[in-house]
């Protein structure tokens, strides 16, 4: 079965003080050699640092894989080490993100700091290194990364430059804005606005019968039933469907409006939407996505 040999190893290293015994030392995984072993074999390049060159180390610098985990280079020298042990699951799930682990790495990395791995009753919250990937070198396409409660992850230069600063910031949560605020750059007519705010609520009851013990979901549904009448009404009807993307009318205030094809594609790694900008060939839509790539490529 897929992921049974970690998660019999962490049964294992659970209920059998004997597994340590019976083994060598030295032979005996740790949460700082496997740190290390990740870190290692991690291209620099995927991460968007420059590899190659003289780079004394394969992988990533320590220094590199601490920026992108938010933490100070002296501590995970000393989780490395072996110094520092048993970090947070906080420390540990950000170690996983920024190494672009899958979901059951990240679960094995969990075990190895003590920690019983996230459940499936949480939603996952990292981008899989397949996501990454496409993230790293679809350069032209405007693109962003949602989880199951529409926060976003992720999104790459070309997004940002369409959509603006705050709809690029991770966190920004799309229901909220589009219940609440106008989404920047939409034509706001009334039909599309309707029709945007049934297509989230369908797949965000989807998502709440998959995540009903997730405190963020919980939350989210809390905030929006008791203080937002329009969503409220919606979910009361009580309709549960995927995502149902559509054209686009957008308006940029450099560029002025055009129109935009629109694709939300399904990771099932992570249960992340992934959120897609295209136009048809010779259209004002495909000028402008030209002209932001450009831009993005001078930066």
């Amino acid at each position: 079965m897929p992921g049974r040999s970690w998660h019999y190893e962490g049964y294992v290293r659970q209920h059998h003080a004997s597994y340590r015994e019976a083994m060598p030392e030295e032979t005996l995984e740790t949460f700082g050699t496997r740190l290390r072993e990740l870190r290692g074999r991690t291209k620099p390049e995927e991460l968007g640092f420059r590899g190659g060159g003289r780079r004394r180390v394969s992988g990533l610098r320590r220094e590199e894989l601490a920026a992108l985990a938010d933490m100070s280079v002296d501590y995970l020298t000393r989780l490395e080490q072996g110094s520092a042990q048993h970090p947070s699951p906080e420390v540990v799930s950000a170690l996983g993100r920024a190494l672009r682990l899958s979901r059951l790495e990240i679960g094995f990395l969990h075990q190895l700091a003590g920690h019983a791995a996230p459940t499936d009753l949480e939603i996952p919250r990292h981008l899989s290194p397949g996501v990454q990937r496409l993230i790293n070198r679809l350069d032209e396409v405007p693109l962003a990364v949602y989880d199951a409660t529409w926060t976003l992850i992720a999104a790459n230069r070309p997004w940002r430059r369409l959509r603006g600063p705050i709809e690029a910031q991770p966190g920004y949560n799309l229901i909220r804005a589009t219940f609440t605020d106008a989404v920047a750059g939409e034509s706001a007519e009334m039909q599309y606005r309707e029709r945007l705010q049934r297509s989230l609520v369908g797949d965000l009851r989807l998502s709440a019968a998959r995540y009903p013990a997730d405190s963020s979901m919980r939350s989210l549904l809390q905030e929006m039933i008791f203080a937002n009448a329009a969503f409220a009404a919606i979910w009361a009807e009580g309709q549960a469907r995927p995502f149902n993307a559509e054209p686009k009318r957008l308006s940029h205030p450099v560029f002025g409006e055009f129109w935009l094809d629109c694709d939300v594609l399904s990771a099932a790694e992570g249960d992340t939407r992934i959120v897609m900008y295209t136009a048809a060939q010779g259209s004002r839509g495909e000028l402008v996505l030209r002209s932001l790539a450009g831009l993005t490529q001078d930066r």
